[in-house]
């Protein structure tokens, strides 16, 4: 009996520290689940001066619409590591179902915008942005992003998801 005294009040103590496990994983997926962010590279490697392509493709797995997105890319840790690696995104392009249009801006503090919501259900946006390798970078270093992003529906609620890591583009001198 006094060990499960002890138990029990090991367990409230968890709890009120916000220590203990949640109580249910599939909720916590089914609401990541209601819009996926996932990314591409056209290319492994590049070389000084040289360009890549990274597409980033939203995609709203809910019944009703995306009516808001706000996404940050930052670059990884080790990418922060290496500062004789040198590169700016130069480019935006969406990608949607009536074709490709220039986006509102490349940096890195609001993608959001990009995606040109609203998304209905079961489609996608996919925004690509270059990559440009500048021609004095270093070499032999990994160059990696991170994100993080929010939705909102039509129906309000929201998500927030990330970090959604992008695949490395090695720097390889010739």
């Amino acid at each position: 009996m006094r060990r499960l005294g002890l138990t029990a009040v090991l367990a409230l103590l968890l709890t009120a520290f916000g220590l203990a496990p949640a109580a249910s994983a599939a909720g916590r997926t089914a609401t990541a689940a209601a819009a996926d962010l996932t990314f591409a590279t056209n290319a492994a490697t590049t070389t000084p001066g040289g360009t890549v392509s990274l597409s980033m493709t939203l995609t709203n797995n809910k019944s009703y619409d995306i009516w808001f997105v706000h996404q940050t890319i930052d670059p990884t840790w080790l990418t922060t590591q290496r500062p004789d690696l040198k590169y700016a995104f130069t480019g935006c392009v969406l990608t949607g179902p009536a074709g490709s249009t220039p986006c509102s801006g490349t940096g890195p503090a609001n993608l959001g915008a990009n995606y040109g919501a609203t998304i209905p259900p079961g489609q996608s946006r996919t925004v690509t942005l270059t990559l440009q390798i500048a021609p004095d970078s270093g070499c032999n270093g990994n160059i990696g992003f991170y994100s993080y992003f929010y939705a909102e529906f039509s129906d309000t609620s929201s998500v927030s998801g990330g970090p959604v890591h992008t695949p490395e583009t090695r720097v390889l001198c010739a």
